[in-house]
């Protein structure tokens, strides 16, 4: 099935669509054709820092009118893995407000204070991150307790450069435990998975589109569909050309993807 003859989209947002509070040229049009054609898209993103309602204000500020239908995040998928796996346990938050509060609507047994029933603990992209934090959570991983973290990604990009996301967080905890955590979000492909599952759409019809080889374009691979790689963001030709994991497609930006399809 070629490009044009797609139907679900599944959108990395960070430096695919947008960097920072600027988006980019050619993102309007793109999701314009893609309902024009009869399709879906959905923003997929490792991102955890932000709540659901988040996100739909930070699109509208930028001028993309959307609903929590839209997206689908890696807290969305933590969320579902700890219900699922450690129904009732309790998890320590090493996350922002945002995070906990999410995870507490949503059923999960959470504190951000180090008790004695702790039975896990669960990190995000905490943009709210202090040493006290840093200090429990080495605590609970000398304890030996379960750890979990949305996403693995080393950085989150912005318009002046990257600054550290969760895999970096995981990486220095891993300096003073030697433990990692089990990750969730892209690459792995239950986000993907999920989301085509949830909207009725085959892999042959889908296709994922992210600037990262080792998350966005990998979790397509690992799902079994079609991927896109743009060069917006943080991934680069080079990195393309190194790399084991190798995209359907290499694209400039979502104004190129924009041309393909219409």
């Amino acid at each position: 099935m070629t490009l044009s003859q797609k139907k679900f989209f599944l959108l990395d947002m960070d430096g695919t669509i947008y960097l920072d509070n600027d988006l980019f040229d050619g993102t309007l049009d793109f999701l314009a054709k893609v309902k024009e054609k009869g399709g879906r898209y959905l923003f997929v993103t490792n991102n955890s820092s932000k709540g659901v309602d988040a996100y739909v204000e930070k699109l509208k500020k930028i001028g993309i009118e959307s609903t929590a239908e839209d997206f689908l995040t890696s807290t969305d998928a933590t969320i579902l893995y700890l219900n699922s796996n450690y129904p009732g346990k309790k998890f320590y938050s090493m996350g922002t407000r945002s995070f906990t509060e999410q995870l507490k609507s949503s059923g999960v047994n959470v504190t951000t204070e180090l008790e004695d029933d702790v039975f896990g603990l669960v990190i995000s992209n905490d943009t709210e991150l202090n040493f006290k934090k840093l200090e429990d959570a080495s605590k609970l991983l000398i304890k030996g307790v379960e750890y979990i973290a949305t996403n693995p990604d080393w950085v989150c990009p912005t318009a002046y450069g990257s600054v550290p996301d969760c895999g970096s967080f995981a990486e220095m905890l891993q300096h003073v435990n030697g433990r990692m955590p089990t990750f969730i979000g892209k690459p792995k492909p239950q986000m993907l998975l999920l989301a085509m599952e949830k909207f009725g759409y085959s892999k042959e019809e889908s296709v994922m589109i992210g600037d990262r080889l080792y998350t966005d374009i990998a979790s397509g691979y690992n799902a079994g569909i079609d991927t896109i790689f743009v060069l917006s963001g943080e991934g680069t030709l080079k990195d393309a050309e190194e790399s084991d994991i190798k995209p359907t497609y290499i694209i400039e930006n979502i104004r190129e993807v924009y041309d393909r399809i219409k």
